[in-house]
């Protein structure tokens, strides 16, 4: 019920409608039944007042008429016995009453008629003060039966010393009343409830209907169902509403086919540049090769004219294929040349073709490498690109810094970190890193000479394998770069929070040292101490695929 009090616009109306109507029939039934209750008996009390007076002329007169000769008793049994005879003339069955008489001694002894009758003793002190008094009280019927009653009581004049008059007038048809009224203000209650609730249902059904079905229709043109529409009827706000979902539907259909049309043009006029420029850049490659092989007879600026010719080429050569990659992902006809391989391998591969880079600017590059073979099915191709672009990144931005290559794997993935401490990622740029062309620093200089599509195209690459490729980074500490991949294409979807490996944001260890210095005064802080880098020893193939090993200290 809370799921559809939170979810459902209809639900929460006919609710709040229904708690409303219920406390204001609630307190509505209890306004009346108290103004009638209040009404019948000020009735009563003004009819017992109206009747005492003259039952009290009634019985001093026959007081008076049975003479002193005779008992108490037998004087307030006659007295009683022609009240109960003028009660029971008047003929109207609310006017009828029992009479009862009492006399309180001055020992304490009181006597009553009939005999052992109980008034309440706060009505006789007030009467016994010489005034009228009334009390709604709960008294006994001579059958033994309790009911509730109106005791109304007079002092008299007469030769009995303390004599006092009550009329005790039975409340059963009031309660009656009271409790028929009841009833029918509880049905009525119940029926205005129920009947506001149908009336609510359908006030909000002719609401909700129209949004829900534009919630639908919604729902099914953001799943690409681009041909729904709303049902117009009539010309209230409902239709209105309709024909502005519908227009903007239209119109939202038709910058879709734009867009769609945009996108496959600009697709296309890549693929067809790409591939136009290829005969072009053959021949200009054969001409430049041919001038290289004769650069040592040149003068020093034509041989530095050759080198720079060549390098431009070589990175002219690369953009064309990364724009002919990404062509074949924005087109879908990229697809994957899976086999079972050790994902090792094509590590290995990508290490081997950015070594030299890693000479060149005198990046260490340590890899913690399971053991045992690893495998997964997957394309070789796409996993040494994606790896081949992660190193070359991480060495050119890692300012000189050591850079770290681990892999973990379990039953269902196989997780790469590639972690470097350069210059880092500023808050945001996690997911920057991987648009086209994009750059942190259009001023500074690549060593590895990048296109600026590498890190999208391994995003592609991973997608297509079905794994994920995410970054992050601390600016002036590090940035870490992971690959997930599935161990099987069919297995479920990879989740980033059940990686193998964690990603984790690289700190400034300085910071973390500082924190602690206290604690870290007596201990020996051994080699490499406050770089946050230890002595670390691994295993790399070189190009002949023999192992060797690279120790250094980590700076």
């Amino acid at each position: 019920m809370s799921e559809q009090w939170r979810t459902s616009l209809q639900v929460r109306v006919i609710g709040s409608i229904l708690i409303a109507s219920t406390v204001v029939m609630m307190i509505l039934g209890f306004a009346l039944a108290s103004l009638v209750t209040s009404r019948l008996t000020d009735g009563k009390i003004e009819q017992a007042s109206n009747e005492i007076d003259r039952a009290r002329i009634a019985v001093e007169q026959q007081i008076t008429a049975t003479g002193s000769a005779s008992s108490v008793q037998v004087r307030l049994q006659s007295a009683r016995a022609a009240l109960s005879q003028l009660s029971y003339q008047s003929g109207e069955s609310s006017s009828v009453y029992e009479p009862v008489l009492v006399v309180s001694s001055p020992d304490g002894s009181v006597t009553t008629a009939p005999e052992n009758y109980r008034v309440p003793e706060g009505l006789q002190d007030f009467v016994s003060e010489g005034q009228v008094s009334y009390q709604f009280a709960t008294t006994t019927r001579t059958d033994g039966q309790t009911y509730n009653a109106l005791f109304i009581g007079t002092p008299t004049n007469t030769d009995i010393p303390g004599l006092q008059l009550y009329l005790v007038y039975p409340m059963d048809a009031e309660e009656s009343t009271v409790a028929l009224m009841q009833g029918i203000l509880a049905m009525a209650g119940v029926v205005v409830v129920v009947l506001l609730v149908a009336i609510a249902w359908l006030a909000t059904q002719q609401v909700t209907a129209p949004v829900r079905s534009a919630s639908r229709i919604a729902q099914r043109l953001a799943a690409g169902h681009l041909r729904e529409r709303m049902v117009v009827e009539g010309e209230d706000e409902m239709a209105r509403l309709a024909l502005s979902f519908n227009d903007m539907a239209e119109k939202l259909l038709q910058q879709i086919k734009q867009l769609e049309e945009y996108g496959d043009l600009q697709r296309q006029f890549t693929s067809d540049v790409s591939h136009e420029l290829r005969t072009p850049l053959t021949t200009v490659r054969m001409a430049a090769d041919m001038i290289a092989d004769d650069a040592e007879d040149f003068e020093p600026h034509t041989k530095r004219a050759t080198e720079l010719m060549m390098r431009e080429l070589d990175r002219f050569e690369m953009l064309l294929n990364d724009l002919l990659e990404i062509s074949r992902h924005d087109a879908g006809v990229a697809d994957l040349s899976s086999t079972r391989l050790d994902v090792r391998s094509p590590v290995h591969a990508a290490w081997e073709a950015t070594q030299h880079l890693a000479e060149k600017l005198n990046v260490e590059v340590s890899f913690d490498l399971p053991a045992k073979p690893v495998w997964i099915v997957g394309d070789s191709r796409r996993i040494e690109r994606i790896m081949r672009n992660l190193i070359a990144n991480a060495i050119d931005h890692s300012e000189g810094n050591p850079v770290e290559v681990a892999m973990a794997a379990d039953d269902d993935a196989v997780a790469i970190t590639v972690t470097d401490s350069g210059i880092g990622l500023k808050p945001g740029q996690e997911e920057l890193v991987f648009n086209r062309f994009w750059r942190a620093d259009a001023s500074r200089k690549r060593h590895s000479g990048g296109t600026g599509l590498g890190l999208a195209i391994a995003r592609e690459d991973a997608e297509l394998h079905g794994g994920i490729l995410d970054a992050t980074g601390t600016e002036g500490v590090g940035s870490q770069f992971r690959l997930v991949l599935p161990r099987d294409q069919e297995g479920d979807e990879i989740v980033a929070a059940d990686a193998p490996l964690a990603l984790e944001t690289p700190v400034d260890e300085h910071e973390v040292a500082g924190a602690t210095a206290a604690d870290a005064d007596t201990a020996d802080p051994g080699p490499g101490a406050g770089t946050g880098f230890g002595t670390v020893t691994d295993t790399v193939p070189d190009a002949l695929g023999e192992k060797r090993s690279d120790k250094g200290e980590r700076r």
